[in-house]
């Protein structure tokens, strides 16, 4: 029986949840927010944006990263690696944040091709990179991403426009 189910390569839950514990193990015993995991997610594997290692998944034409569709992804992965102690959720004054679980390092050291070790390099590259910026300063970033991906976005949408014309 056929379906009509759609390849979610690097974006299902379990692609996301690895890139999720590699940020939270990188970044032990720091926890973040949903909010905060969702950009990390994207900003894992396009790090040139930020001046860093070459990206890990192939360029698209928009690199707009589509927030809420990526954090409904991300929060189905921390759920999923929270049931493998993984994750681990946090519930405070300032909200719900998760950190890497108990058996995250080990999990991170068993796995050892090619493509997590450069996603664990990136992850360490990442959470070093951004370990100074505070809330406000890491907002304020986001929003410079945000406002260029709209440019972005309406100059490929002109560019569409324009060739149905």
């Amino acid at each position: 029986m056929m379906t009509d189910l759609k390849p979610m390569t690097f974006n299902g839950p379990l692609e996301a949840g690895i890139r999720a514990v590699a940020v939270l193990g990188s970044a032990y015993p720091n926890s973040f927010d949903i909010q905060t995991l969702t950009a990390y997610d994207y900003l894992l594997v396009r790090t040139s944006v930020l001046d860093g290692p070459e990206d890990l998944h192939p360029s698209a034409p928009i690199q707009t990263p589509a927030t809420e569709v990526r954090r409904k992804i991300v929060q189905n992965a921390l759920h999923m690696m929270m049931t493998r102690d993984l994750v681990e959720r946090d519930v405070g004054a300032e909200g719900i944040s998760y950190r890497a679980g108990e058996a995250a390092a080990m999990f991170l050291e068993s796995l050892t091709t090619p493509y997590i070790c450069a996603l664990k390099e990136r992850a360490e590259w990442l959470t070093d990179r951004l370990s100074d910026y505070d809330e406000a300063a890491f907002d304020e970033m986001m929003r410079e991403f945000f406002d260029r991906w709209m440019v972005e976005f309406q100059d490929v949408q002109k560019v569409g426009e324009d060739s149905a014309s």
